[in-house]
């Protein structure tokens, strides 16, 4: 497509409004490899401190984990724990699955989403236990009912132990969120660990053990059904619903210079999942207490479906802005000749990258997929890199040259995943984008220069790299850049 003219899509318009940042590094042509080859990213050196830190962080959850194994055994019986354990894993799959799906464009490492979920299931579990139990004690020295614990005192350590987990990848890994999305996926997980393990109390205890000493098995399996309806197929979304709230705002102050804002949205959403909590553990309280049903559905159907759809909502529409924030920031990266228009087009929506895939299968094989897998990885992990620069989320001298050491290590990258499928398709022309145009030579040995198509060509076209341009070079006829757009951006 051309600059100065707009696609169906608005796809020009956000190229043209793309806020000036700092210069890019030149293009390069790099030597293609053999069709055997893996391109691969670079990887980070385990140094001994970190070492030591990741050892501390296994046995200090694995001490957790055999703290919680010995306190639901030694309360809930072996048989009664086996049948907690089976009944309260059945939904994880589920729950973790739809939250992966929201991570597709630039799926987090798996040892951090494996320690938000281990961080919530022990870590988070063992400490609300001895303080819930703390507290009901508490109450009944005082003469007063045990269900305050579930009002007063549960909310708020339940999802302040969630949440930090989290919080700590925020703190001492804040270039590994990407904004929202992030933050829901890693609290999300951390509030499905947490959820599996109470379901073990509530199935194995509340359920199976207490009907069994009462009435026998048969009345004991029967409870275990009718609280897994009930708890898991009904409410189960419950503890993931009101951890996304601390999601959010994590997720905000992940994607935001200024301090005020990184420190206020976490508290915010922090307070909201402990109102939002402590607003669900009173509606049976009363329910009980008053013995109108009414109470419950109403503030079942009243309150959590409408806030439970309107979570679902918003995260529906930011699994996309990864997608949308390619087309609004790689551009920049189009002008310098490192990628051409319809290579950012292809990575704007998940359909679209599934016909690039498909396309370099193509062409190159299994091997070319991999390859257009970790293209499309590495350039969505550029454009967050870019957005963080021109957001300003580098204040440091030291994270600055970080930043641009990752930009030069994914540019680097992206070169050797493109040259792996680029120019093999025999049914396209050779080619070289220069920043505003393509060089195209056609069958009968001549060679002139194209102008791009209005609308990009998807998948990516036979596109090569070309000789290396000045350093903040930009062709001809593009508009003047715009201020970057606040956080979260606006879309046309």
């Amino acid at each position: 497509m051309r600059p100065d003219q707009t696609a169906a899509d608005g796809y020009a318009d956000r190229m043209a409004d793309t806020p000036p940042g700092s210069p890019l590094p030149s293009s390069h042509a790099p030597t293609a490899p053999s069709v055997g080859e893996a391109p691969r990213m670079p990887l980070r050196r385990l140094g001994w401190r970190r070492f030591l830190v990741l050892a501390g962080v296994v046995l200090f959850i694995a001490a957790c984990a055999v703290f919680m194994v010995f306190t639901l055994g030694q309360s809930l019986g072996v048989r009664a724990l086996l049948i907690g354990v089976v009944a309260a894993i059945l939904p994880v799959p589920v729950l973790v699955a739809c939250f992966l799906w929201l991570d597709r464009y630039e799926p987090e490492p798996l040892k951090y989403l494996i320690f938000c979920f281990a961080w919530g299931a022990f870590v988070s579990t063992a400490a609300s236990l001895t303080v819930n139990d703390f507290a009901a004690n508490r109450f009944a020295d005082w003469g007063l009912p045990s269900a305050l614990t579930g009002v007063l005192v549960a909310p708020f350590i339940e999802e302040l132990t969630k949440a930090l987990g989290p919080i700590l990848l925020l703190v001492f890994r804040r270039r590994e969120w990407s904004g929202i999305t992030d933050g829901l996926v890693y609290c999300g997980l951390s509030a499905v660990g947490f959820a599996m393990v109470e379901n073990i109390l509530y199935l194995g205890g509340y359920g199976y053990a207490t009907g069994a000493d009462r009435y026998g098995p048969a009345t004991g399996t029967q409870q275990v059904i009718a609280i897994f309806i009930v708890r898991i197929l009904l409410f189960g979304f419950a503890h993931p619903l009101f951890t996304s709230m601390t999601g959010v705002g994590l997720g905000i102050a992940a994607r935001t210079a200024d301090r005020r804002v990184r420190v206020l949205a976490p508290i915010g959403g922090l307070l909201l999942a402990m109102m939002l909590h402590g607003t669900w553990n009173l509606l049976p309280t009363l329910t009980q207490a008053t013995g109108e049903a009414v109470i419950m559905l109403y503030g079942f159907l009243g309150l959590m479906v409408p806030v439970f759809f309107g979570m679902v909502g918003l995260a529906v529409w930011l699994r996309a802005w990864e997608g949308r924030l390619t087309e609004r920031t790689l551009p920049d990266y189009v002008r310098a000749g490192w990628l051409s228009p319809p290579e950012v087009a292809a990575l704007s929506s998940l359909g679209r990258r599934h016909a690039a895939r498909s396309w370099a299968r193509r062409v190159a094989g299994d091997a070319g997929v991999r390859a257009m897998r970790g293209y499309q990885f590495a350039a969505t992990r550029l454009a967050l890199l870019r957005d963080g620069t021109l957001r300003g989320l580098d204040r440091k001298p030291a994270d600055q040259e970080r930043t641009a050491r990752e930009e030069r290590e994914l540019l680097d990258a992206i070169s050797a995943y493109r040259s792996f499928f680029v120019g093999r398709d025999p049914q396209a022309p050779a080619g070289v984008w220069d920043g505003s145009r393509y060089h195209l030579r056609f069958p009968d040995g001549t060679q002139r220069p194209v102008d791009a198509p209005d609308e990009p060509v998807v998948p990516i076209p036979v596109v090569l790299a070309p000789a290396p341009p000045p350093v903040g070079y930009a062709p001809s006829g593009w508009p003047v850049p715009r201020p970057a757009a606040p956080w979260p951006p606006s879309h046309p």
